[in-house]
């Protein structure tokens, strides 16, 4: 838990939800919102937000296949600050035939980068990586058991010197014995 903050007033609150489903199909859903609240009156243009009023209210669902390529993208704008912001949806759908993983931010900023695509939903993507990486059973283990899974070697606890990697995975610990 955090230790206690300094006094101060709440402004803003950004929400970041993700699902993943298995399809009877074969593939994989993965669904991403995101909702920004603001706590006082907020006003762009001619139009003002009350409290509590969703600004941001964002979603996409992937549908993805075993080797994460992106097979279709739904996008749905339920709040956005300008008239101009739906106009992007379309767009999206640059997405389908891209793969998750390595190269992922490239593949988005190259199709709906810049003022091709929306600020919002680039992020919202960006995340749905991890989320598909945790819903899909297996999908960052190779067949090749010669190969360590994808995510060794890539945050402090799956460190290849370290003991979770000696636990769980010893035939790729490179530790001292």
């Amino acid at each position: 838990m955090l230790p206690k903050p300094a006094i101060r007033t709440h402004l803003h609150k950004r929400e970041l939800t993700f699902n993943g489903y298995a399809r009877e199909d074969g593939l994989w859903d993965i669904e991403g919102r995101l909702c920004d609240i603001k706590s006082q009156p907020f006003k762009t243009g001619d139009r003002t937000w009350p409290p509590g009023q969703p600004i941001h209210d964002m979603s996409i669902r992937l549908t993805v296949d075993q080797e994460l390529i992106i097979k279709d993208i739904e996008v749905s704008m339920d709040a956005n600050p300008h008239p101009e912001c739906p106009d992007v949806l379309p767009t999206m759908k640059k997405m389908v035939g891209c793969r998750i993983g390595k190269g992922w931010r490239k593949a988005i900023e190259d199709n709906i980068g810049g003022i091709t695509g929306c600020t919002h939903l680039r992020e919202l993507l960006s995340s749905m990586a991890t989320a598909a990486f945790q819903s899909i059973p297996g999908i960052l283990i190779t067949d090749d058991e010669s190969v360590p899974p994808l995510f060794l070697g890539k945050c402090k606890s799956w460190d290849f010197n370290g003991p979770a990697v000696l636990r769980n995975f010893p035939k790729f610990y490179r530790g001292k014995s």
